[in-house]
């Protein structure tokens, strides 16, 4: 069975350490499911990408066709990873925006990872008092580990036996058995229930 995963990644700057981060997760989870015999296909949704047509679709009520086609992506997956750098003690602007205007029953059980990044490891409770109560909300089934990455994590967490590491795999462990267990959504068939043509006479 192939399985699709949607990476989010609300990083500002290029490079990036929270595309980093979010590329290290999608690896190891797609090296989790793949041991387990399934095939992995990753998505990437680099927000700050789309940033004008997620203003104009807030703007006009409704979303570009690029825009429609990256959230179509994310609803459909199998498994989604959302990362966010930390501005103020929180997710930044455009990380709430995208989630802001996705339907807020697109994501329903829907297995998700959620980490971040920031300049001190003090923003690590961003996990828990920003990012997780968005997704619970959104009635997504976020795993119990988070992972959040400080500057000190890449200067030598990042290694194998590394506490960064530790966390990225214990966290796609997590999110790779969600994603095997949950059955593959299915995607809406306009023409499943037709209208029959004495209805349409009828003026239904």
């Amino acid at each position: 069975m192939k399985r699709t995963l949607a990476v989010v990644s609300a990083g500002l700057r290029l490079p990036s350490t929270t595309r980093l981060l979010a590329e290290r997760i999608a690896a190891a989870v797609q090296d989790e499911l793949e041991q387990r015999g399934t095939q992995v296909e990753i998505e990437y949704v680099e927000v700050r990408d789309h940033a004008h047509d997620l203003v104009n679709h807030l703007m006009a009520g409704y979303p570009s066709p690029e825009l429609e086609q990256v959230f179509s992506t994310v609803t459909a997956a199998d498994g989604l990873i959302a990362v966010t750098p930390t501005f103020t003690a929180s997710y930044n602007g455009l990380f709430k925006m995208f989630f802001d205007c996705i339907d807020d029953t697109a994501l329903t059980d829907k297995p998700t990872l959620i980490a971040a990044t920031g300049g001190t490891g003090r923003h690590s409770l961003v996990l828990e008092h920003a990012l997780r109560p968005v997704f619970a909300y959104l009635h997504a089934a976020v795993t119990p580990t988070a992972v959040f990455a400080a500057p000190e994590d890449w200067g030598g967490g990042a290694s194998p036996q590394g506490a960064l590491a530790a966390r990225i795999g214990r966290a796609a462990g997590e999110l790779a058995r969600a994603v095997e267990q949950r059955e593959a959504p299915d995607a809406a068939d306009p023409y499943d229930q037709p209208v029959s043509f004495v209805e349409l006479l009828q003026g239904r």
